[in-house]
């Protein structure tokens, strides 16, 4: 009788083992499933000991502005300038230096930057497109068969959701800046900080050359959207939608890809909803609401405003676009690499009946399967995006869950795919028209042009011992005086993530150095190139130093910005000298706006002109060539011309570098 208890206990422990075997294979494949990374250490780890982004001292951030005009002005104009510094010290800037330094110390869980940079987003009433919303579009999949427009649609949610699940459950790697990626972007060096606590986490790693960066904004990347308000728009987020938003031809659709229980729904449903959604081929909307987005914010406020007002089902319908996780709108276009531009405009700002402009996140993908990610600006910055974007890339190249020879569910699609409908008025469908109308006008007013230059790449820089950035900066310059013989304020961004809730500050590319390069290579009699290469090095030796020194939240910009606004809020803004005068607003009016994004994962990106007689630069420095992207208004600014100068200006220079 005990043998065979024995015997039957034995029996049923196999059973369960061989269970618990099966159950454990299958959790595991379903993590593996369901999250994109599974770092042992915290994705906030380093949050709480990230340093406060500093409040320069008042008479650097002087110095420094006047370091920045002086490229400028006239002589006189500058004379007023640097005594409209001196009164300001005088007439209580000191006050608003201390006004300052007591609300950032009362608010120590974020930086003085963070509320002004965001309501001065926030607040603007221009148009979200071509004002703000940029793009960065990412390479092919180099498989043929995996750029089809629906299953690389699949694979982008399917990644995207891994990503978000594993940010959400805080094991998404935390972002570092590494010296040596090879020796601190690993578990094992991951494991070592984690011995220190959090509260000096990020000292221990800069021990290490390892730089932790602030992710705050990481929150806003998914269910988040900017509400349009008469004034002063606001971001809502909703963390426990499960929804995604498609556009296709000016529909709305929504597709829950998340189960109850919150875990990503299987690749051949998600696959399978897309499909359908696809083969329902309905026609364009007739009144496509997404217009909408591209109107003053003022002017779309209302029409929002009404057009919920019209009906329940209208109401309804605007939660479920402003709750969705994030947006994906399929194209009809194609991507032409001979010429790109058409594609880079269509996923910048032409298109306007397939967009949702307000949303935090929207992925943009065309019938060739060329991706792109339109991101509204407010709430965050380039960091948070382009993790984001060098995730997605990576993981839907490297590990696709859905392929050429995926199988689509028969049953039970139809019911998750839900189409928005809405009721219209006159006065609904009259907004509607007037916002095409709008965009229209100004799309048609912006000129695009894209030059690829081969002769000269990155790692032929770093070969002459060139700075790369400074070397494309100082190429703007010198391409915008070979047009217009002057020098203009000009902005180039630059992160300051390294502190808790750091926004950017600017780099003032245009200086004294790059001015008497341009002067020196343009005169009637120019002087040797290794004169040229000695005033190109000091050209280069400054850029460095400014951008160092922003980096580090030491320029003047912000600095600046946050006393002007503090004068505002206390309404004593007239008191100071400095901010009425012309210099101040030319420097801030940014004739020549530029910012880059390195990444191997990025094809293109871009943004419109900052200001109505200004050039928006995107560019990109990469192994084989050197390109940049000008976006500009045709009736104020010569974009053929600009790139034509510029092109020059790359070949002198790079003749200079190669003596």
């Amino acid at each position: 009788m005990k043998i065979f208890q024995v015997n039957q206990l034995s029996l049923v422990r196999n059973r369960l083992e061989t269970q618990l075997a099966k159950f454990s294979t299958n959790s595991s494949a379903d993590e593996n499933y369901q999250f994109l990374q599974k770092s042992n250490m915290p994705t906030y780890y380093f949050q709480k000991s990230l340093p406060r982004l500093p409040i320069p001292k008042i008479e650097k951030t002087l110095e420094r502005y006047l370091a920045a005009q002086r490229p400028l002005l006239t002589d006189d104009e500058f004379k007023f300038t640097e005594d409209s510094c001196k009164k300001f010290v005088k007439s209580g800037g000191w006050e608003l230096q201390a006004m300052l330094k007591e609300k950032d110390k009362v608010n120590s869980h974020t930086s003085y930057i963070s509320e002004p940079w965001f309501t001065m987003y926030s607040k603007d009433r221009a148009p979200l497109p071509v004002n703000y919303n940029p793009i960065i579009i990412m390479n092919q999949d180099p498989k043929p068969e995996y750029n089809d427009q629906i299953l690389k649609a699949a694979n982008v949610v399917i990644s995207s959701m891994r990503f978000m699940k594993s940010l959400k459950n805080e094991i998404l790697v935390p972002e570092i800046f590494h010296i040596n990626s090879k020796k601190t972007d690993t578990p094992e060096f991951r494991s070592k900080i984690m011995k220190f606590p959090t509260f000096i986490a990020t000292y221990a790693a800069y021990f290490y050359k390892a730089y932790p960066l602030d992710m705050n904004q990481y929150k806003g990347l998914f269910g988040a959207t900017r509400i349009p308000k008469r004034d002063n728009d606001v971001i809502y987020r909703n963390e426990n939608t499960k929804h995604i938003l498609v556009l296709k031809d000016g529909n709305f659709y929504t597709i829950d890809v998340l189960d109850a229980n919150g875990n990503i729904r299987e690749p051949e449903f998600i696959y399978s909803q897309l499909k359908y959604l696809a083969s329902k081929d309905l026609p364009a909307s007739s009144n496509p609401i997404a217009a909408l987005t591209t109107q003053n914010r003022r002017i779309w406020a209302s029409a929002r405003n009404h057009l919920i007002s019209l009906s329940a089902r209208n109401s309804d319908n605007m939660t479920l676009i402003d709750s969705a996780l994030f947006c994906i709108s399929l194209d009809d276009t194609h991507y032409d690499s001979t010429n790109p531009v058409p594609t880079i405009r269509n996923f910048l700002f032409d298109e306007c009946k397939n967009r949702w402009y307000d949303k935090s996140l929207s992925v943009i993908i065309d019938k060739d399967g060329t991706t792109g990610v339109n991101f509204e600006h407010s709430w965050g910055d380039g960091v948070a995006v382009l993790r984001y974007f060098n995730e997605l890339h990576k993981d839907t190249i490297n590990n696709p869950f859905v392929h050429p020879t995926t199988q689509t569910h028969r049953d039970g699609v139809e019911p998750t795919v839900k189409l928005l409908e809405f009721d219209f008025d006159e006065k609904a469908e009259n907004d509607i028209k007037v916002a095409i109308e709008a965009h229209q006008n100004v799309i048609n007013s912006i000129d695009m042009r894209y030059l690829k230059y081969e002769n000269l790449n990155k790692s032929e820089c770093k070969k002459f011992k060139v700075s790369p950035d400074s070397f494309m900066q100082l190429s703007f310059q010198m391409g915008y005086h070979k047009q217009n013989e002057k020098f203009v304020a000009s902005y180039e961004s630059c992160s300051t993530s390294a502190f808790r809730h750091g926004r950017t500050e600017t780099i003032r590319p245009c200086t004294s150095e790059t001015k008497q390069f341009c002067e020196a290579i343009s005169s009637k009699n120019p002087p040797s190139n290794k004169v040229l290469r000695e005033l190109m090095d000091k050209c280069s030796t400054k850029h460095n130093q400014l951008t160092k020194e922003a980096a580090m939240g030491q320029g003047f910009d912000r600095h600046l910005f946050a006393l002007k606004t503090a004068a505002e809020r206390v309404r004593i803004i007239d008191n100071f000298d400095i901010f009425k005068d012309p210099a101040y607003a030319r420097i801030n009016h940014n004739i020549i706006s530029t910012s880059t994004l390195s990444s191997p994962a990025l094809l293109a990106g871009g943004f419109g002109p900052v200001v109505k007689n200004g050039y928006g630069i995107g560019y990109s420095i990469q192994d084989k060539f050197l390109g940049c992207l000008v976006a500009n208004y045709k009736n104020e600014t010569d974009g053929k011309e600009f790139i034509e100068c510029m092109r020059e200006s790359y070949d002198q220079l790079a003749e200079v570098v190669r003596s």
